[in-house]
């Protein structure tokens, strides 16, 4: 899994894609609102109850942690939406909203039959409570007393961290030093436990400034600077 998180400096991944538009083909936007949707339906969000069957949490870590958790060649091969999907299935066939069977079933249909009409459904109030999430968000930031270890003009390592599933961590980073930039004020949640990666209960965020010539040395142009936010856990006192 690291392998996609680790692209700083790698070469012979192919051209770099300058597609611009946001949806290619039709399907990816009934896809992103699929995923919006399983988010304000969340039964962890504070927001009016409705006749949605969807019961469990899902938020954006876990599309990410599903896309992923692909073969990293896997991950490399399939488009943007295409992760998404993938991501999305295995979710409900994990929590036994369909089984692998009847999704390969229904698949096969509208393989069959693209012009077969879709399953009508939904009520007002599953709409409304999906417009007001779009509305007003859901904040990572999170009223708990915790001191950040650094302040601005410490230099600081990142670590290594295991990483199984999913990290926030970008692997060209591991092992190298910066100087925090910036504090942000208060703590900031993740909105899943990544396990042995460290993230998730809340945190103080840095901003972390790298210079480029440290993190690919000879191989970049001169007076380039990378500033990257980064969870506590990610950072820690450079070596004595």
């Amino acid at each position: 899994m690291k392998l996609q998180h680790y692209l700083g400096g790698l070469e012979g991944l192919g051209p770099i894609t300058v597609e611009t538009r946001v949806f290619v083909e039709e399907w990816e936007k009934r896809i992103f609102g699929i995923h919006t949707a399983m988010m304000a339906l969340s039964p962890q969000l504070p927001l009016p109850a409705t006749p949605s069957a969807f019961h469990t949490v899902w938020t954006w870590a876990h599309l990410r942690t599903g896309a992923e958790g692909l073969n990293p060649f896997d991950y490399f091969k399939y488009r943007y939406y295409e992760k998404w999907l993938g991501g999305i299935s295995g979710y409900f066939i994990e929590n036994g909203y369909i089984t692998e069977e009847e999704l390969e079933a229904r698949t096969a249909e509208y393989l069959a039959d693209p012009d077969k009409p879709l399953p009508q459904g939904g009520a007002p109030e599953i709409d409304q409570r999906v417009e007001r999430y779009l509305a007003e968000g859901d904040s990572p930031k999170r009223d708990v007393a915790i001191q950040p270890d650094f302040q601005e003009g410490d230099t600081v390592t990142v670590r290594n961290v295991p990483t199984l599933e999913h990290t926030r961590l970008p692997g060209f980073l591991r092992n190298h030093s910066g100087v925090v930039e910036t504090v942000y004020p208060g703590v900031y949640g993740y909105l899943t436990d990544t396990g042995a990666d460290g993230v998730g209960a809340p945190m103080p965020v840095y901003c972390v400034r790298f210079e480029a010539k440290d993190l690919w040395p000879g191989n970049t142009e001169p007076n380039v600077t990378l500033y990257a936010d980064l969870y506590a856990a990610y950072v820690a006192k450079p070596a004595a």
